[in-house]
């Protein structure tokens, strides 16, 4: 951390920090010749475990989203090599990252500690409309499930649908067993009518992974503010996603700043205790000065150069998604 001051350093070693959303096991289950081995320090993509400790990362929730082809052939497959993937990293590395199923996993995690990996979903073409799926990717240790991707599934419309349906039946049932079983919902990627309807189902908080405010740029996976309003009297957190055009409709000169601009929005609208980061790490195209996974103080960064307090500064890192996790986790 040689290019940050001190006080930024001291900062983010002492915080927890917490990104909602990489789709780094899509690299780490690919066919032999275009694997990454995440032990290994930058072997292509954004995350592996060196960089996320360079980092500061405290937590991490892993998708396993099935790819874009394997949403029309086996999605659960797909699925479920990405979550092996995650199972052997853990097996190779048991000292750098640990596994987190219940909420005393992520409460004994610590700055100087391993990684702690919490097994998600995005999109549950996985579960194939049946609660009998969701059973048993729950007894493998997925802890979040995001609804939907761009696309309609089985439980709801994302937002590249084009519709205004809510959930389906089956979307319903899966919200309650979510709820039951100590599994957050993740409604990044839902569209507006999916939204609504969670929020009036859930009895526990919810979260955005990786979205961004509609009123900093006006893309139809970013929220509008009385959707952010929405989240936060939910008890829910909204995690500032990297992508450039979901920082800037000005894809090419999307930077630092434009997220740094998300976050003040954000806080504006929701207030500090809602807002967190979610990268979308090696699922996503990042401004250049947050190309990988060790550039996260850069964030600490730019908030304290923005005025916002050390204490602000760390529930925006971290501390709102923990407390979130520690409520809906079993």
């Amino acid at each position: 951390m040689s290019d940050f001051s001190a006080q930024t350093i001291d900062l983010h070693q002492n915080s927890f920090v917490f990104d909602a959303h990489c789709d780094t096991l899509g690299h780490a289950a690919a066919p032999a010749g275009y694997r990454r081995d995440l032990t290994q320090w930058g072997q292509r993509g954004h995350l592996d475990l060196p960089r996320m400790k360079t980092g500061g990362v405290n937590a991490q929730i892993f998708a396993c989203f099935p790819g874009v082809d394997r949403l029309r052939a086996n999605p659960t497959s797909g699925a479920l090599q990405r979550l092996e993937a995650l199972y052997d990293l853990i097996s190779r590395a048991p000292h750098q990252i640990v596994l987190v199923t219940i909420a005393d996993d992520l409460a004994r995690l610590t700055p100087d500690g391993p990684i702690g990996a919490i097994l998600g979903l995005e999109g549950v073409e996985a579960l194939d409309g049946q609660m009998s799926l969701f059973a048993t990717f729950h007894r493998l240790g997925v802890r979040n499930i995001g609804l939907t991707w761009d696309p309609r599934n089985l439980a709801a419309d994302g937002v590249g649908a084009g519709t205004y349906y809510g959930l389906t039946p089956f979307g319903r049932d899966l919200v309650q067993a979510c709820n039951e079983k100590g599994v957050m919902v993740d409604v990044s990627h839902l569209n507006a009518a999916g939204l609504e309807d969670v929020l009036a189902i859930s009895s526990k908080p919810i979260i955005a992974s990786h979205s961004n405010a509609r009123a900093v740029a006006d893309h139809r996976r970013n929220f509008t503010d009385d959707q952010i309003r929405a989240i936060a009297d939910n008890g829910g957190v909204i995690g500032v996603t990297f992508e450039r055009s979901f920082l800037n409709l000005d894809y090419e000169n999307a930077s630092l700043e434009d997220l740094l601009n998300h976050i003040d929005h954000l806080v504006n609208v929701a207030g500090v205790e809602h807002v967190g980061l979610g990268s979308d790490y090696d699922g996503c195209t990042p401004p250049p000065e947050l190309a990988s996974g060790e550039k996260y103080p850069l964030i600490t960064q730019g908030l304290l150069h923005r005025g916002y307090a050390p204490d602000v500064i760390r529930k925006i890192l971290g501390e709102n998604f923990r407390r979130v996790f520690l409520d809906v986790l079993p």
